[in-house]
């Protein structure tokens, strides 16, 4: 321990002169107002796109294996962003199961287009259209185009164009996803491995060409190429990359793994782009929330390369002028179930079996019912969750349910990639008691279990950034906390995967379908 703190306030230590003497670092501006905070979107809203129709925008992220899949934000000001919908919203689309990757959002002669990746069955690239962004979107038309994280775009003379990752560029029909000729090779980035979110850009009569490298950790960062022909070839910028902070200028950022980009010019004729990076916090290095969308003004003259928040390195708090900003009204801190839906916030893991939820056979409360499937094992489970999006935060609900078997389950949990903390309603020996579990691969540890009173009962989960602690609560009874874990082993770095942690509620049979119900009469969230 004494080595490990020595270790700690050494690396301070250094850090703090390196920021001090730093002659690529951006220095701090005190007399500058802060205009707006960084991330724009935060918790996991990962491999944004934007897109632009008069002075309305519209954003979207990938979503992997949660449904609804590829939520659409809409804002006036791209500070300010508002969830207005989902491009994957119906069973019907991708009615097999989902895994969604990076998504581009593009608007074209009044329809909507959404083009992504999914690794389900079946699995590759499609598109869906929308007049309307807050839907409803078509059903999923795949074209035969090989790669990840296809862009379309449209030239001056009609013709539309479709390219992934292995910068491939083909013309393509939209009207029927024909492919119209064979992929040429036009690209093949700057070099830097896992290449990947490719958009093409016409300016000042140049194709621009730009892409994300060096893998989705920190040494993620943003390069753009250029041709005079969409064909090619394409000569890549000598600044390249344009936006990274795996160097000095950004080393000292509290965001991290900053990459895959969307550019777009704002009705002021003003040039921004949006991003992703993590928040780090500890050390060593580790991040919870996942890749959270970011904002960064762009400079970009006529027949010159772009150049993002001049130095290619973006803070937390950024101190340029933005448009007339025009927030939304926030939202209540306790959703009570007291609709015929659940809000666009709630997300399952798969497309869920309906059958498990109800709001409607007790009015005023979230009716779960176990399935035989647990929450690590990727199927339809029962479970039904929010974004964590604050390193500091409480959520509680409140849960009746008496378990007929032992095999019963269900409460509140964090979860991230399949692993995943719970604070779960149990019975043994005929008893209720109440019991954190954290499951971490193979690897499952319980607490003790503790003895509870007939009738509902408060859990609590409170986020303090190094740490996640576990508590309840019965009738006005303070809350007692059973269970304290260091947050870095739901981390992406300890987890894997390319989503941030969840937090939500669920029941399970452990292999058999539950005979017992949970009744949630209302769930809490609150950031501090």
């Amino acid at each position: 321990m004494r080595k490990l703190l020595i270790a700690l306030l050494s690396f301070l230590a250094v850090n703090t002169f390196a920021q001090r003497s730093n002659p690529f670092a951006t220095p701090p501006l005190p007399n500058e107002a802060v205009t707006y905070t960084n991330p724009v979107i935060p918790g996991f809203y990962s491999d944004p796109s934007v897109c632009r129709v008069g002075d309305d925008y519209y954003l979207i992220t990938s979503t992997f294996e949660y449904f609804p899949g590829v939520p659409v934000f809409h804002s006036k000001d791209m500070v300010n962003w508002e969830k207005i919908g989902h491009c994957i919203h119906r069973k019907e689309q991708l009615p097999n199961g989902l895994n969604i990757f990076a998504a581009t959002i593009r608007y074209h002669e009044g329809t909507f287009y959404m083009i992504t990746t999914t690794f389900g069955n079946p699995s590759g690239n499609f598109y869906v259209t929308a007049k309307d962004p807050a839907g409803p979107w078509s059903d999923p038309q795949f074209i035969a185009v090989e790669g990840i994280d296809p862009d379309l775009f449209w030239d001056e003379d009609g013709k539309s164009y479709v390219i992934s990752n292995e910068f491939k560029l083909y013309e393509i029909d939209l009207k029927t996803g024909k492919l119209l000729t064979e992929g040429k090779q036009v690209w093949y980035g700057t070099g830097g491995r896992y290449a990947e979110g490719p958009h093409i850009y016409k300016k000042d009569g140049f194709y621009y060409l730009m892409d994300s490298e060096g893998g989705t950790e920190e040494a993620h960062s943003v390069c753009i190429s250029r041709s005079n022909n969409i064909w090619g070839p394409y000569t890549n910028n000598p600044a390249n990359p344009i936006l990274a902070h795996a160097n000095a200028a950004g080393q000292n950022s509290p965001i991290q793994g900053v990459g895959h980009a969307d550019i777009i010019q704002a009705h002021d004729n003003s040039w921004w782009i949006v991003f992703h990076g993590y928040r780090s916090i500890s050390y060593p290095v580790h991040h919870l929330l996942g890749r959270e969308t970011c904002l960064a003004p762009v400079s970009w003259p006529q027949n010159g390369w772009p150049t993002v928040n001049g130095s290619g390195a973006v803070f937390d708090k950024m101190t340029c002028p933005t448009l007339p900003l025009q927030p939304f009204a926030a939202k209540p801190e306790r959703t009570e179930f007291d609709t015929e839906k659940s809000g666009l916030d709630w997300n399952f893991i798969q497309i869920p079996n309906e059958s498990n939820y109800s709001l409607s056979e007790r009015p005023g409360y979230l009716r779960l019912k176990g399935s035989a499937e647990n929450i690590s094992q990727y199927t339809t489970s029962t479970f039904i969750g929010r974004r964590v999006s604050n390193l500091n935060f409480t959520s509680v609900t409140e849960i009746e349910f008496d378990p007929e078997a032992e095999n019963e389950e269900a409460g509140l949990i964090l979860l991230n990639n399949g692993m995943h903390f719970d604070l779960m309603v149990i019975k043994e020996d005929g008893k209720r008691y109440l019991q954190a579990k954290l499951k971490f691969g193979s690897v499952e540890y319980k607490s003790e279990i503790v003895a509870i009173k007939p009738g509902p009962v408060k859990l609590q989960v409170k986020g303090e950034t190094s740490t996640y602690s576990f508590g309840y609560a019965q009738g006005s009874y303070p809350f007692t906390e059973i269970q304290k874990v260091d947050s870095r082993y739901l981390s992406t770095e300890t987890v894997g995967g390319f989503t941030g942690v969840y937090v939500g509620l669920y029941a399970t049979g452990n292999g058999k379908a539950a005979k017992a119900v949970a009744d949630y009469n209302w769930f809490e969230y609150n950031a501090e």
